[in-house]
């Protein structure tokens, strides 16, 4: 009996599949380009999760409007594919603008959090601080933003020189269910503690931290700290 012939598969990926590696892969850049300013308001490695976890869903080729406004209003914020990106400010304010529309079409807790932090970025504090807000009792089931959005809250209270709403912020983090951010609250409310002169109190959320989150980023910070004040 002649042998059956087989069909060869055809293992390259689609177009579409190459499209969206190249355009994470390209985010991913982006994110590392602003790490420092992105520090200030809280994002890094997890908005960057944020956001890439989000764009990996996409359809680039998708007729969804609201999509459509997002991944522009990203372009923008991020200076992606842009010969002419404008200064931080007009990112901003172009990326605001976007995610505005983009949410009045489709509600989402990321795009709300991204809409905050253009806000903050325009220095329009007060309308970052009515956004997150708006966040907060909208999206309180959102277990893994909550943290982030608390986060940015404290950023932004002091920028405005909100000690105690900062405070609270932070206070929620540490008292939240799971890990998330602890590590940053405490070393965050310690160094508030300090800069108060309330030495003890701080030393107890640097002990803390050492005793709970020994890999954490503050590590060094806090075994400093918690050295210093042995020797003292």
């Amino acid at each position: 009996m002649p042998k059956a012939i087989k069909r060869r598969t055809d293992r390259k990926e689609s177009g579409t599949e190459v499209d969206i590696s190249e355009r994470l892969d390209d985010i991913k850049k982006g994110f590392e380009k602003r790490q420092k300013t992105l520090v200030s308001y809280g994002l890094v490695a997890l908005s960057a999760a944020v956001v890439i976890g989000g764009m990996a869903l996409y359809r680039f080729n998708s007729s969804d409007k609201a999509q459509k406004l997002e991944y522009d209003a990203y372009k923008a914020y991020y200076s992606l594919y842009q010969k002419d990106a404008g200064s931080g400010q007009d990112r901003a304010g172009k990326a605001l603008e976007l995610f505005r529309q983009a949410y009045s079409l489709k509600k989402s807790p990321r795009l709300l959090l991204f809409i905050a932090d253009a806000e903050a970025e325009l220095n329009k504090l007060d309308d970052a601080l009515k956004t997150l807000d708006d966040f907060t009792k909208r999206y309180s089931r959102e277990e893994a933003l909550m943290p982030l959005a608390y986060q940015k809250i404290a950023a932004v209270q002091l920028r405005k020189g909100s000690k105690e709403e900062a405070r609270k912020a932070l206070d929620k983090i540490a008292g939240a269910q799971g890990d998330l951010l602890k590590d940053y609250a405490l070393v965050s409310i310690g160094r508030m503690l300090e800069q108060e002169g309330k030495k003890d109190e701080a030393i107890a959320k640097y002990r803390e931290l050492s005793e709970k989150f020994p890999d954490s980023p503050y590590a060094e910070e806090v075994k400093s700290k918690l050295g210093a004040k042995k020797e003292g």
